[in-house]
């Protein structure tokens, strides 16, 4: 990933961010401080990278990853039901929890989208399941935006004022990542089991 970065410099960023919001968890901090860590000519020349801009890293970043998002957002709004219609037991989810997740979307589903796009690897799903709910497009649009503008100024300039210290940090930023990912993984499992058995336990006592 830091190889193509630093060879195709705006394209991999405007690659990597569309990927890294569309369902498919790589690390998009690695990108945008990256991405920052090359406005300097320093750094472009000691990685043997190209240098870029940290404005246009920054636009490229967030229409990147907006356009990711959108595109997870309606495969969510025009299949989640027919997933559920299909694997519903599988999944432990019925149209009823749609109901009530589309109910909680278009009242709080705002503060999800916002804050979603700050965390490692839940920000690579946020979008999907907001789709589901079929959350309105406009404000999801618009705090997915903000979010997005916010996550990507933030990690671009981080990378830019680390300069050459970059590679210092960058493992840093790595495992940072993988904690994050793996207490949300934990979460979900955790939750995953809780409603199994109330699942097995609703099944059990209308048999």
């Amino acid at each position: 990933m830091q190889h193509f970065l630093l060879v195709h410099g705006y394209v991999a960023v405007f690659v990597l961010s569309l990927i890294s919001s569309a369902c498919i968890p790589i690390p998009s901090e690695v990108t945008l401080v990256l991405g920052g860590a090359l406005g300097s000519d320093a750094v472009a020349t000691q990685l043997g990278g190209k240098p870029l801009s940290v404005p246009v890293v920054i636009i490229v970043a967030v229409v990147g990853s907006l356009i990711g998002s959108f595109i997870a957002y309606v495969v969510g709004r025009t299949a989640g039901r027919t997933v559920v219609d299909k694997w519903g037991k599988v999944i432990l989810i019925s149209h009823a929890d749609l109901d009530r997740s589309e109910k909680w979307f278009n009242t709080r589903g705002e503060l999800a989208v916002l804050v979603g796009n700050f965390v490692p690897f839940v920000r690579a799903f946020i979008a999907f399941p907001a789709g589901v709910a079929e959350m309105k497009a406009g404000r999801f649009g618009v705090f997915s935006a903000l979010g997005i503008a916010i996550w990507c100024t933030a990690l671009v300039l981080l990378g830019h004022s680390l300069g050459a210290e970059y590679a210092k940090y960058n493992k840093s930023f790595n495992w940072a990542g993988y904690v994050i990912a793996a207490i949300v993984v934990v979460a979900i499992v955790v939750s995953w089991v809780h409603r199994y058995r109330k699942f097995k336990h609703h099944t059990n006592g209308n048999g």
